[in-house]
């Protein structure tokens, strides 16, 4: 089943309501529908968390409003959403489940979703020591974030089929500095958001798009031995800023 899965279908099966993050700038590339059939094939309550909502733009968030439900928009940096989460997972219990006392809430989301900042702003100042659920150590772990709010937290996970995706470089899922080819992640990059790079670095957008990449090291003084630009270096860089959100 892959290690993802077998993950997923763990939580899936020790919870009474889901939640999967999804990162609001890149909607569609953080969703899993095989992760979201099988919670439904198991019945389970489904709550969408639209993570890092403060980097994604008026008319993007329309578009989500429209495109899943239920969801709760959740931005850890400007600390809103988890008083509206408390609320509708405790609602969703009651009406849906007709449970009053504890509620076990599975955590699924890629790498770099938000999955340890929306833990953290739910713990708050009521942070519990966290258990490890058996047989599956170092994968899943219980912290309670509340007196009736228990959470399955699972590491960041990439479907095998989804390893190295240009979706998982463009999220942070993977890292920029584990990219093996990141000249050639930069090119796919410049052909899906024309434009957006070179103007960026303030270079002018060509054909020859590794020919960019070589003006863009030239511009920023990455030079190997001669003299010659850089291109690794400066594909690397590109994809530094893209994670950290200075390319917009």
């Amino acid at each position: 089943m892959g290690k993802y899965l077998t993950m997923a279908k763990a939580v899936i099966k020790e919870s009474d309501i889901l939640l999967l993050l999804l990162d609001a700038r890149y909607m569609q590339e953080s969703r899993n529908p095989e992760v979201e059939d099988r919670v439904r094939s198991y019945k389970k309550p489904l709550i969408y968390v639209i993570t890092k909502s403060d980097l994604a733009d008026r008319e993007r968030l329309e578009r989500i409003k429209k495109s899943v439900k239920p969801y709760v928009f959740f931005s850890a940096k400007e600390h809103y959403g988890g008083k509206r989460l408390r609320e509708m997972i405790i609602m969703t219990a009651e009406k849906q489940l007709g449970k009053k006392d504890d509620i076990v809430v599975g955590v699924l989301g890629y790498p770099n979703v938000g999955k340890s900042s929306l833990i953290n702003m739910l713990k708050g100042r009521h942070s519990a020591s966290t258990s490890i659920l058996s047989g599956h150590t170092k994968a899943l772990q219980k912290i309670r974030v509340g007196e009736r709010i228990m959470l399955i937290d699972t590491p960041g996970v990439i479907p095998q089929k989804d390893k190295g995706g240009l979706k998982n470089i463009i999220m942070g899922a993977v890292d920029y500095s584990k990219v093996s080819d990141p000249e050639r992640a930069v090119v796919s990059l410049m052909n899906r958001f024309p434009g957006r790079i070179e103007s960026h670095f303030c270079v002018p957008a060509g054909e020859d798009k590794r020919e960019t990449i070589a003006g863009i090291a030239l511009k920023k003084h990455m030079l190997k031995k001669g003299g010659l630009p850089d291109t690794r270096r400066a594909a690397t860089a590109i994809l530094m800023d893209l994670q950290k959100d200075r390319i917009k």
